[in-house]
């Protein structure tokens, strides 16, 4: 079942006298309890597409359904069950972690001994104690759990986070990774927005790279990533008398390489599958008689993804 559908999904701003297309037609859909990921530098569409899905920005034009309801016939209903993690946050730094959560909980519609029971609950799952009674001074980490948890005060069945890890320590960022893998496990379909690189490949069932407002590859992350030219291994051997030309002519045969290169000590295979190739690779050079002298495997990024598709490096662009 989708919990997100998009079609033709538009957005221009008037800026001085120019418009300008920040979301150029976005077809998404986000299935119920995935961990979708929309990853691309700053300024491409990503914040943006994201405010017009939890109704915080009017699209101009598309259309689109959200957690059941349609965009913009019904945004009153997608507001009630969607939680939604800015940037910014929504922490008031005069009032305890505690009154946060209750006001928050009140704001949805519950009594207040319920808000209270509730705002309980989620200091104990996100381990907010040590500061639930304290108003401000949180440190980054902090900040952004409290974030996450006036989210989540209402259990949202759609959660939206905008570049949640942004500015954290990496112990800070592994900490609420943990927490988004935990919400996915209740049932909570998770849709956020980054431009890490490892984030993305390590939280998202799924993701989409959004580059100038477009969409320009979807897939799973390991699908997207065999994309490029499958795995790479690395092949060193004596260069001095005539094995690599041998061992180039013997796996060039193979039918699970799909390119090969050869350097002046090493030839590199591009391979479906890295692992299951190397025992082949391993039978084949040593049916032959020749020498190995080292080997390796390595796998392509989402910044090799991001290069292919745009020819520039996303790591140059964050």
């Amino acid at each position: 079942m989708p919990m997100i559908e998009t079609y033709g999904l538009l957005k221009r701003f008037k800026v001085s006298k120019n418009v300008v297309e920040a979301v150029k037609g976005v077809d998404l859909r986000v299935d119920a309890g995935e961990i979708f990921g929309f990853l691309g530098p700053n300024g491409a569409g990503k914040t943006t597409t994201l405010r017009m899905l939890a109704t915080l920005l009017p699209p101009g034009g598309g259309r689109a359904s959200v957690a059941g309801h349609d965009l913009l016939r019904e945004p009153a209903r997608v507001r009630e069950r969607i939680g939604y993690v800015g940037q910014a946050g929504g922490v008031d730094a005069s009032a305890t972690a505690r009154e946060n959560l209750v006001l928050q909980a009140r704001l949805y519609g519950l009594r207040r001994a319920d808000a209270h029971t509730r705002a309980q609950e989620l200091i104990d799952v996100l381990e907010l104690g040590a500061f639930a009674d304290r108003a401000g001074n949180y440190s980054g980490g902090q900040k952004r759990r409290l974030d996450l948890a006036l989210g989540m005060v209402h259990r949202p069945a759609l959660l939206f986070l905008d570049e949640p890890t942004t500015g954290l320590d990496p112990q800070s960022r592994a900490r609420l990774w943990d927490e988004v893998r935990r919400l996915r496990v209740r049932g909570a379909t998770i849709f956020l927005t980054t431009h890490y690189l490892d984030e993305a490949d390590a939280l998202c069932d799924r993701l989409a790279i959004i580059d100038g407002g477009r969409i320009v590859a979807e897939g799973t992350p390991d699908a997207l990533k065999r994309q490029i030219a499958g795995d790479v291994v690395t092949i060193g051997l004596d260069a001095h008398n005539g094995e690599l030309h041998r061992a180039q002519d013997l796996l060039r045969a193979q039918p699970f390489v799909r390119e090969i290169h050869n350097g002046d000590a090493d030839i590199q295979l591009h391979v479906d599958r890295g692992e299951d190739a190397l025992p082949a690779i391993l039978r084949t050079l040593d049916g032959a008689k020749l020498q190995l002298r080292t080997i390796a495997l390595a796998r392509p990024t989402l910044d090799d993804v991001f290069l292919r598709q745009t020819g520039r490096s996303l790591r140059e662009e964050v």
